[in-house]
């Protein structure tokens, strides 16, 4: 990968809003292209499944699926936050009781560089309480959806490290800039858990790394 994206393609509009099925990314067909590791690229309209670890491709009405295996990176335009996403099947080590072992998944690409961001989502439910605001009690509980991330840093010699939030381990991931990190992270009010702020904390680690 040698493309560098803007932090604002990343910024997703819709992180803190509660939204219907039919409004979630995953679920919509975006215009688009696929390239395949056979060299080949089509383009049309492109729906992904990170669940599945697929996309399907709607080419002058005929749709085809392809697995991560397949896939070497699409790109689509996303119209809920109007900018261009990108997504990499990369070889991510599994774990079972009996073996560790490479398989390709898709990954969207965050930020880009010496250590590269990149993230996963799925669609989650969870439970709210609906309150009387009269009594100031809970009434009734309610359903809602909401996308939810996993984070992942690849480093430069391949190896792809999954983030589990804690912040700890998220200054960790910069070696010897951890203090600088820790520094910016402060001064700024950066949080290590929300998604905006781990692409500014990426790309300030990137740029201190380019100086070096």
């Amino acid at each position: 990968m040698n493309k560098k994206w803007s932090i604002g393609l990343v910024l997703f509009c819709i992180l803190s809003m509660p939204l219907s099925a039919q409004d979630f990314p995953s679920q919509r067909w975006h215009k688009g292209r696929v390239v395949l590791v056979s060299g080949d690229t089509l383009g049309g309209l492109v729906k992904y499944d990170f669940e599945n670890d697929m996309v399907q491709l709607n080419e002058d009405n005929s749709i085809k699926a392809f697995s991560a295996r397949k896939l070497l990176y699409f790109e689509i335009f996303d119209e809920t936050i109007d900018a261009f996403r990108f997504f990499y099947a990369l070889p991510y080590m599994a774990r079972d009781s009996y073996q560790n072992y490479e398989v390709p998944r898709i990954f969207e690409v965050l930020y880009e560089g010496n250590l590269t961001l990149l993230a996963r989502e799925e669609i989650v439910t969870e439970t709210m309480p609906m309150y009387n605001y009269y009594y100031f009690r809970p009434e009734w509980n309610f359903a809602r959806n909401r996308l939810a991330y996993d984070f992942f840093f690849l480093r430069k010699d391949g190896n792809i490290v999954h983030y589990n939030m804690k912040r700890k381990e998220l200054l960790n991931n910069f070696g010897r800039r951890s203090q600088e990190i820790k520094q910016y992270m402060k001064k700024n009010n950066l949080k290590h858990d929300r998604l905006r702020d781990l692409v500014r904390v990426t790309a300030y680690y990137n740029a201190l790394e380019g100086k070096s």
